[in-house]
């Protein structure tokens, strides 16, 4: 009875009607399609930021005004590097002062370095795009020593119940038949 009824359930959401399933998915609850402001989001995948700032670089690399390639880029970004950039985008768009449009990436510890790379480029004039490759790099490096790390970690980590488990199996084979061996010689000897 129960099969049936979560496949009527299933049916109902799958099958098309009026309202899209991005629609209907929001009405039944869910975040989809939201913007998430920076303070909510915790874990960032330097990966994923990095190759942000790699399609980043290429955009301003092909010639588009930072408003534009911040806009091109946020689309696939993460949700907290996506947020700041279509923030300053749109701030860019509008006019505003690159330190004003990019006063919310900078409050983030996450995303400050583009942040701050960005309005030292539009003070100083210079080019955004190699610094932004350099970022991507710094960030791959970042990741790459983090990974590292936690693979110490787990090594140190396991030699402790490791350690428990073949500590007791070395006094049983090892350590006893030992000292058995060696007590019944001394004491069969009549060396004591």
């Amino acid at each position: 009875m129960i099969v049936p009824l979560t496949l009527v359930a299933c049916a109902l959401l799958v099958l098309p009607a009026r309202a899209s399933a991005h629609v209907r998915l929001r009405e039944l609850g869910g975040d989809v399609g939201r913007e998430v402001p920076p303070s909510t989001v915790r874990d960032v995948d330097l990966h994923s930021v990095a190759t942000t700032f790699d399609l980043l670089a290429a955009c301003l690399r092909a010639g588009l005004p930072m408003a534009t390639a911040a806009a091109a880029v946020a689309n696939t970004a993460p949700a907290q590097l996506s947020f700041a950039l279509r923030r300053a985008s749109e701030l860019l768009t509008l006019g505003a002062e690159p330190a004003t449009a990019w006063a919310d990436a900078a409050a983030d510890p996450a995303i400050e370095s583009l942040a701050r790379m960005a309005r030292r480029s539009a003070r100083s004039g210079s080019s955004l795009a190699a610094a932004m490759t350099e970022l991507a790099i710094a960030r791959r490096i970042e990741t790459e020593d983090a990974a590292a790390a936690k693979a110490e970690r787990a090594g140190v980590l396991i030699s402790g119940p490791l350690g428990l488990c073949f500590l007791p199996a070395f006094i049983c084979l090892g350590i006893v038949p030992v000292v058995i061996g060696l007590a019944t010689k001394v004491l069969d000897g009549g060396l004591l």
